[in-house]
């Protein structure tokens, strides 16, 4: 499986859209500032995911997400 997953900075108040096969491991990552982009918004919190069962449908969900409707609609579901 594949994960689409949404980060919300407690710092700034700021979405940070990705996308891994290992969600798990991934949030762990970002919580121990071990990804540069986030490293400096922590803390962060896991607001929202989705489940792909291919890597091209996650990228291709992560992309729609970033887009202005795909911002819309997660402002509807959260």
């Amino acid at each position: 499986m594949f994960y689409t997953y949404v980060l919300k900075s407690k710092k700034d108040n700021k979405l940070y859209i990705g996308f891994s096969a290992n969600l798990k491991r991934r949030i762990e990552e970002h919580a121990k500032g071990q990804v540069l982009i986030t490293r400096n918004r922590r803390p962060l919190d896991l607001i929202y995911y989705e489940a792909c069962c291919d890597k091209e449908k996650a990228v291709e969900r992560e992309k729609s997400l970033k887009t202005g409707f795909g911002r819309a609609y997660l402002k509807k579901r959260i």
